[in-house]
């Protein structure tokens, strides 16, 4: 089978680190090109992503892998060429790009997929079977990390379209809609906001879930300086307890640890996007995105100390 030729746009460290590997180490793809504004990346590479598509001879793929903002231009380009697309997440700055991208990709005839990386993590699907046709009595989420640490001098993170504390906090969001029974709703919470920036550091915020009859909560914060902790601890309504930590690496039932699979978040990512492309299928997934959205509309807003990052 020829491998479909790829192009990855907006190469940063998440597409070296992750998405390059797992292109490379799939034999369904081959890395065609890439796109940056420093004109680094795999060969051959630009610093304009029009020029890329203008250049590249037999592209039918294309990893999106910019921040949020610009992605629905660049996407919008794509599918108008019959590009499949793979996105990273967030998909798009607003639900309403990502709605209209569906549409096009389904008008086109390509594949459109939004990647949530933390559903493809060992214990998320184990998680998921565990608890199906389960009442919640409760659900606690913790993600803090480093902002310094993982998004260093990128001040985008903080400017209008950048998510601020979301931007890792909708990789909770994923697994949490991937796995609990019912649908996730956001009832209130309070969003911290540094005196310097326009998205928030750090976020508490109380949910509730026709599959739920206790509470649901969620506590997201950047100024995390010793580690990090992505945990989502559950209780059902049968006395059992899961703990999903390391970003769902890992589950324990009952403190004890189950067995999970996985080939890892990225290279499974691939082998979904080649899936979609043979069945010429799309998997569009919004939900971590409204969540995000939701917590904006109803939460209330507190003033903190100003960040440089």
């Amino acid at each position: 089978m020829t491998p479909i030729r790829i192009a990855i746009i907006g190469f940063g460290k998440i597409a070296e680190d992750q998405h390059q590997p797992a292109i490379l180490g799939n034999p369904r793809f081959a890395l065609a090109g890439s796109s940056s504004r420093q004109g680094k990346g795999p060969e051959p590479a630009f610093t304009d992503w029009h020029a890329l598509l203008d250049t590249v001879e037999g592209l039918e793929a294309a990893a999106i892998t910019t921040p949020p903002a610009p992605r629905f231009e660049i996407a919008r380009l794509c599918i108008s060429r019959g590009l499949h697309l793979l996105l990273e997440k967030p998909p798009c700055a607003t639900l309403g790009e990502i709605e209209e991208l569906r549409r096009l990709a389904a008008a086109k005839g390509t594949t459109l997929f939004t990647t949530w990386h933390a559903q493809h993590n060992a214990g998320v699907a184990a998680a998921k079977k565990l608890l199906a046709g389960q009442r919640i009595r409760s659900m606690h989420i913790t993600w803090h990390e480093d902002v310094h640490k993982w998004h260093p001098g990128q001040q985008w993170v903080f400017e209008p379209g950048g998510f601020g504390v979301f931007d890792p906090g909708i990789n909770a969001f994923s697994v949490a809609t991937a796995i609990l029974p019912g649908p996730l709703f956001v009832s209130e919470g309070t969003l911290s906001f540094p005196v310097n920036a326009q998205t928030p550091i750090a976020a508490e915020l109380r949910f509730t879930s026709p599959a739920a009859d206790g509470p649901l909560s969620a506590s997201l914060d950047w100024r995390k300086t010793d580690g990090e902790e992505w945990t989502i601890r559950i209780e059902t309504g049968d006395g059992q307890r899961l703990d999903l930590i390391e970003g769902g690496a890992r589950l324990f039932l009952n403190g004890d640890e189950v067995p999970g699979s996985s080939i890892g978040e990225y290279p499974d990512l691939y082998r979904t996007f080649a899936d979609l492309i043979d069945r010429r299928a799309s998997l569009v997934d919004v939900e971590p995105l409204r969540l995000v959205a939701d917590s904006l509309l109803v939460a209330r807003r507190e003033t903190v100390e100003a960040v440089t990052v």
